[in-house]
């Protein structure tokens, strides 16, 4: 399990963490999402042990990651910009990496060499972007670590290898029991794949929850009412619009509560549905502020 435990992390007089709090259970596929900013990449490198906090802790199994090579051990982490010795190959970065991760497992990287198809004597940098992270995956899942962290996991790969890294990571997910925190834009790869979600905004986790909870708990519902009647009261309404009679409404809660409530307003026309994830980051982060705008020009 990681958990991070009132983290405060400040650069500069900027507070980039305010008291950040987050559990990621044993087996979880997490979602970490926010806008641009929100400390994301933050909150990653400190769960790998590249920043130290301010105060707080950050634990992987009651243990501390900081400056802890045998937790750090059992972590990997692909960053969106992939990092590799100037003038090393993949079998080299590959050997590398083996020398410090003891579960590295030599006859995975044999067997997924077959499934990349990169020359293992290619230096990193004479590859693509593309071919980079593919060859970031093939040594990452040869460490079969118990914690892996993605950022912006498969940004730059092409739609056929993207499934593929995916079956791999949640095949170990399910077999091995892996534990992924995955930050990505991408929210509607992420809905596929992802059973916690956390979204965070300025530093703080403004929700985290089951990502089955997080959409029975905010629905769109589209209604018209009788001339004269208004909507019942107590409904919790994030974002409103409407098209003459036809109203549409973001509203917390679930489809049969709602359903319930609005019975008292005898409404012409119902229609309740569950939100997407992408749907539900925008309305959390505050609803019309959020929403693209339409723009003269």
């Amino acid at each position: 399990m990681i958990e991070v435990k009132g983290v405060t992390k400040c650069f500069d007089g900027f507070r980039a963490l305010d008291n950040i709090s987050m559990t990621v259970p044993d087996g979880a596929v997490y979602g970490l999402v926010g806008p641009n900013g929100a400390g994301k990449s933050t909150v990653i490198r400190h769960l790998t042990g590249i920043y130290r906090q301010d105060s707080g802790e950050i634990l992987v199994d009651g243990q501390p990651v900081f400056e802890n090579p045998a937790v750090k051990s059992r972590i990997a982490y692909i960053p969106d910009d992939i990092f590799y010795f100037s003038n090393a190959t993949i079998r080299e970065t590959a050997n590398f990496y083996r020398s410090i991760y003891p579960q590295f497992d030599e006859e995975r990287f044999k067997k997924l060499g077959e499934l990349f198809e990169l020359d293992p004597k290619h230096q990193m940098r004479r590859l693509s972007k593309g071919m980079q992270k593919q060859a970031a995956f093939w040594i990452t899942v040869s460490l079969r670590p118990d914690v892996l962290v993605l950022d912006e996991p498969v940004d730059g790969l092409d739609p056929v290898m993207r499934r593929q890294i995916w079956s791999i990571i949640m095949s170990d997910v399910a077999e091995n029991g892996t534990t992924v925190l995955v930050s990505s834009h991408n929210l509607r790869e992420l809905e596929d794949v992802c059973d916690h979600v956390g979204i965070m905004n300025k530093g703080r986790i403004m929700l985290e929850r089951t990502l089955s909870d997080l959409q029975e708990g905010i629905v769109k519902l589209q209604l018209a009412l009788p001339d004269g009647q208004a909507l019942p009261e107590g409904l919790e309404i994030l974002h409103a619009s409407s098209t003459g009679r036809l109203q549409t409404l973001i509203l917390h809660g679930t489809a049969a509560e709602l359903q319930a409530k609005l019975e008292a307003s005898r409404p012409l026309f119902v229609d309740i549905v569950p939100l997407t994830l992408e749907e539900i980051f925008i309305y959390e982060l505050g609803g019309a502020d959020y929403e693209v705008k339409d723009i003269v020009l």
